[in-house]
């Protein structure tokens, strides 16, 4: 396993120690969902980006959707 290590201006260091503390994690555990979770929302920006650029406009209503499965 790999060590990084972040600088923060004290107040945000007792910022994110409060906050992983009322979670109930570790800092290193909160840090680490953090930084996964902003790699997998930009990840799925990019896929949305994607759809919409390639959507033909074309639209199925529920009942459509239901009769097909």
């Amino acid at each position: 396993m790999s060590t990084i290590t972040v600088e923060l201006p004290d107040e945000s260091a007792v910022l994110v120690r409060k906050f992983a503390d009322s979670e109930g994690v570790t800092v290193s555990d909160f840090a680490r969902s953090a930084i996964l979770e902003k790699i997998e929302d930009s990840f799925d920006l990019q896929e949305l980006h994607e759809a919409i650029s390639e959507d033909n406009g074309e639209r199925f209503s529920i009942d459509e959707v239901l009769e097909e499965l």
